[in-house]
């Protein structure tokens, strides 16, 4: 519900582009093998394979891919293990839309020459 509601919101932007989604672990690695996004929202608990795991390996494989993290917890070891496992930042889930699109934007801008 939070991946569609994000999506929804994110396509009234038309400084967004978005190149895909997973609703697990493993798609999204799958996927951004394929997509090479510059940013991924990534849910920190997903079936098959968890938001950290995958946090992982895209960091680890896609470097210029930054990555946030959406979890419900915002607690300090959560947001810790989030950017241990190689996000950039991390958000509470429900936590304001701008403040998603602001990260977003901030992390694009970085990349840009």
């Amino acid at each position: 519900m939070v991946r569609s509601g994000l999506s929804n919101l994110l396509k009234f932007h038309s400084d967004m582009e978005i190149v895909g989604e997973a609703a697990d672990g493993l798609e999204a690695v799958a996927g951004a093998r394929v997509l090479f996004p510059d940013i991924i929202l990534m849910d920190i608990n997903m079936p098959n394979m968890s938001g950290l795991a995958a946090t992982r390996i895209i960091s680890a494989e896609l470097p210029e891919t930054r990555i946030i993290g959406l979890s419900l917890n915002h607690e300090p070891e959560t947001i810790s293990a989030m950017r241990e496992a190689g996000a950039a930042d991390h958000l509470a889930k429900g936590c304001d839309f701008c403040m998603v699109l602001d990260a977003i934007r901030k992390y694009v801008t970085a990349q840009t020459p």
